[in-house]
């Protein structure tokens, strides 16, 4: 059952007053806000407000209670699914990525499509996609030019739509990846405005909004199509790429895997690519790290690569919070919030904490080494509890070895010496410039 918003339509006066402390501002300015400058928004909130506050977010002016402090966002994350319904969060998406994706549904729906997915991403299949995205990153990293400045996102972002072609949805063959690569890229550049089709069905039927669902349409003929040929073929336990695995476990219905191929397409893409663009954003301003990189990619350390990773996420989160939707009164840092409260876990106030990382500003992949890694519930990229991000061993896999192909081959510099801020880009946050670099050869 959907649980209705808790907004300007459904809040009481007296509940009004129990809720966290927060702005004043008119929804739309603090959706204004929160959509183009969150990085900056909830710094600001969190030192007037504190580590709990209330923002009000369209539709509906609906309440959105930010949590920061590790030990609630583990109570959030640990509470029982149907409690903390993740998908009623996401519902924005439907549109895009299908009723079915394991995004958008919740409790018993959830648990058993994660339960079939879950085989595809564990460490055996793991280690049978290692090969295959090695091959790609080789080819692609030596295309990059060199000697010249060039926006690696541009090309980043170029090199997981290809693996999640060829290694995902498993297509090889070459007229259908050409076929296939320019629709996808159109897909995968949805605009927060046509994700408004979400909350406002009506503007489906208009441009941009129609013009978006006739590109996904065309991808879903092919995507059909694919899985119609691929389930006629007899040597699916041979394959190893992800649809072959879903086609072979015979569970999934067509609907279900294309939602899910759908959700793979969108998640996996844009981030991966945007940590990548990060890490080697650090690496081209510290000649000791990349020396340090370097050498890792020389000798296999790959937990070494694994940390540069992971550190790009911490320092540069990609996704800057996530969010549940309370089915029942529940007691939360201090505060009884009714049900259809949004929770949203700030992933970035967490992460960009001095008390938990020490030298918090520095770009330093040795806090995920050793004896004394992140405490836990500091380090949240990839979300948590039962709905932590099903491709995250996928997506260090998969950074690793493109950060392998890169370092073995490379020397990397940045044109310019400063920085590069942070601008969303639909729900990511990527470098403004598009992480300008230039390299060559070792």
């Amino acid at each position: 059952m959907t649980t209705p918003l808790l907004g300007s339509r459904t809040l009481d006066r007296e509940t009004a007053r129990s809720l966290p402390p927060g702005s004043r501002l008119p929804t739309l300015v603090q959706t204004f806000l929160f959509a183009g400058h969150r990085k900056t928004f909830f710094p600001r909130l969190r030192a007037r407000y504190g580590d709990v506050f209330t923002i009000r977010l369209v539709p509906g002016s609906r309440v959105v209670v930010v949590l920061s402090r590790p030990e609630h966002i583990r109570e959030v994350f640990g509470s029982s699914p149907k409690v903390m319904h993740a998908g009623e969060g996401n519902t924005v998406l439907a549109p895009i990525m299908g009723q079915h994706s394991l995004l958008l549904i919740d409790d018993d729906d959830h648990a058993r499509m994660r339960r079939q997915l879950m085989p595809a991403f564990n460490g055996s299949a793991l280690r049978g996609y290692s090969e295959m995205i090695a091959r790609l990153a080789r080819a692609e990293v030596g295309n990059w030019p060199t000697g010249e400045p060039f926006k690696l996102h541009e090309r980043t972002r170029t090199l997981t739509l290809e693996v999640i072609l060829q290694v995902v949805f498993g297509v090889t063959d070459q007229d259908r990846l050409a076929q296939l690569r320019p629709l996808l890229e159109r897909i995968v550049a949805v605009r927060p405005i046509i994700m408004l089709g979400g909350f406002y069905p009506r503007l489906l039927r208009m441009r941009p909004w129609r013009t978006y669902l006739e590109i996904q349409r065309e991808v879903d003929a092919i995507l059909y199509d694919e899985i119609a040929t691929r389930r006629a073929q007899e040597n699916l336990a041979e394959r190893n790429d992800v649809l072959s695995r879903l086609l072979a476990a015979g569970i999934l219905s067509d609907v279900e895997l294309r939602d899910q191929l759908v959700t793979l397409l969108l998640a996996g893409h844009e981030t991966t690519a945007t940590a990548l663009a990060w890490a080697f954003h650090e690496l081209a301003r510290d000649p000791e790290l990349l020396q340090a990189g370097q050498r890792a990619a020389d000798e296999g350390d790959d937990d070494y690569l694994e940390a540069i990773t992971k550190e790009s996420m911490r320092l540069h989160p990609v996704v800057y919070q996530v969010g549940r939707r309370i089915t029942e009164t529940v007691e939360i840092a201090g505060y009884r919030l009714p049900r259809g409260t949004t929770l949203m876990a700030a992933i970035g106030l967490v992460q960009s904490n001095e008390q938990h990382f020490p030298g918090v500003s520095e770009f330093n992949p040795d806090r995920f080494l050793g004896a004394n890694p992140p405490a836990p519930g500091t380090w949240i990229p990839f979300g948590g509890g039962a709905r932590r991000c099903i491709g995250a061993g996928f997506s260090l896999l998969e950074a690793t070895e493109i950060l392998r192909a890169a370092l073995t081959r490379y020397d990397v510099h940045a044109p310019r010496p400063e920085p590069e801020k942070a601008q969303p880009r639909n729900v990511t946050l990527v470098p403004s410039r598009g992480c300008e670099i230039t390299i060559t050869p070792r």
